[in-house]
């Protein structure tokens, strides 16, 4: 019986797995949940003036975007220790759509930030966020 991650493991992730892994999920937890985080606290903020959402995110941009590229570069760095030539072909296909959400991430971010009109804004905010989650989902079932 298959109970998940421990039941095949017989030992432990040796340091450099750990600092790879730990970066990855730091920087997935400040990009995604960030932006969670932002959406839930935007109605507060607009209750603080009209610059107020602007200024929280330019706040959240200088924390944000670091954790992206942090994402990109331990991805990069996951994909070269999980020796790609002997994955199946179903992990490259899983690992081929979860590029393509990591870039709708961030191609939806940038639009988002540069959007004037609200409707161009929220939307793109929308797209950010899904493919943000859509890459994380997949990062998990890429992981075995």
């Amino acid at each position: 019986m298959h109970v998940g991650l421990l039941a095949d493991q017989t030992s432990l992730a040796n340091s450099v797995t750990i600092v790879r892994l730990s970066l990855h999920v730091l920087a997935a937890s400040v990009w995604v949940g960030g932006q969670f985080v932002l959406a839930g606290l935007l109605p507060t903020v607009r209750g603080l003036g009209d610059t107020a959402p602007r200024q929280i995110a330019n706040a959240f941009a200088k924390l944000s975007w670091p954790a992206f590229w942090v994402l990109v570069a331990t991805g990069f760095w996951n994909y070269a220790a999980v020796s790609p030539s002997h994955a199946t072909n179903s992990w490259k296909v899983v690992f081929m759509v979860k590029m393509v959400c990591v870039v709708l991430a961030g191609v939806g971010a940038v639009v988002h930030s540069r959007a004037t009109a609200p409707k161009t804004k929220g939307i793109y905010a929308g797209i950010a966020s899904l493919a943000s989650v859509a890459a994380l989902v997949l990062g998990v079932a890429l992981a075995g």
